[in-house]
């Protein structure tokens, strides 16, 4: 029986699915804790919808060239395709929901480049932007995923 939730760390981030497609899911719902100063880099995907719903601690978004600064309680919609990225902009671990529909792209995308971690273990912000070689790599396994890295 798989992890009923496993939890991949990923550029500065801790993802824990909560529901997700390949377990008969119509959506990938995952819990989101971010070290300090880390989030996603700038990225687009065509086919999944994405939301975030902030839970606790701050962060800056940027969608579609608008950025916008949110705290607990606050929705951040990113309409399909646009090009968008976050990053916690508090001093402690942040939080939110994600909110991926169809989802299958975002599990993949987290599944494969994610490092599964225990879900209790406390993010680490990064200690730089990977190297080119690291970075041509992650581009090319998120493009096999469906989501396009735009750095």
């Amino acid at each position: 029986m798989p992890d009923p939730a496993p939890s991949y760390h990923l550029f500065g981030n801790i993802l824990t699915f909560r529901a997700r497609p390949s377990e008969g899911s119509a959506f990938l719902l995952s819990e989101c804790r971010s070290a300090p100063g880390a989030g996603a880099p700038p990225n687009r995907h065509p086919e999944d919808e994405e939301a975030f719903y902030i839970l606790s601690g701050s962060y800056e978004f940027s969608v579609d060239g608008v950025t916008r600064n949110v705290g607990p309680g606050d929705y951040v919609p990113i309409p399909t395709g646009a090009p968008h990225h976050f990053r916690n902009t508090g001093p402690g671990i942040a939080s939110m929901l994600v909110l991926n529909s169809p989802g299958r792209q975002h599990e993949a995308f987290f599944s494969s480049l994610g490092e599964p971690v225990d879900q209790a273990t406390e993010p680490v912000t990064p200690a730089g932007p990977p190297p080119d070689a690291v970075l041509a790599g992650l581009r090319r396994l998120s493009a096999e995923c469906g989501v396009e890295l735009l750095v």
